[in-house]
């Protein structure tokens, strides 16, 4: 898997490695991406997308009255 080396606050990285509860930056920043990722596949899951036109309809059965 090819590395891309990103920059940033030093500040930052010491609250994600809190967050995360590691000792090294690098595996907090990669915990963090991909807790984000895998949440928003999970929402995707939950909400579908684009493709799920299909269910939604306009139709709707007559209200029932009495």
């Amino acid at each position: 898997m090819a590395q891309v080396t990103v920059t940033i606050d030093a500040n930052l990285a010491i609250d994600v490695m809190m967050l995360a509860g590691t000792k090294n930056p690098q595996d907090a920043v990669e915990l963090v991406l991909r807790d984000y990722l895998a949440r928003g596949r999970r929402t995707e899951l939950r909400t579908g997308d684009a493709a799920d036109g299909h269910r939604l309809t306009m139709d709707r059965p007559p209200a029932q009255e009495g």
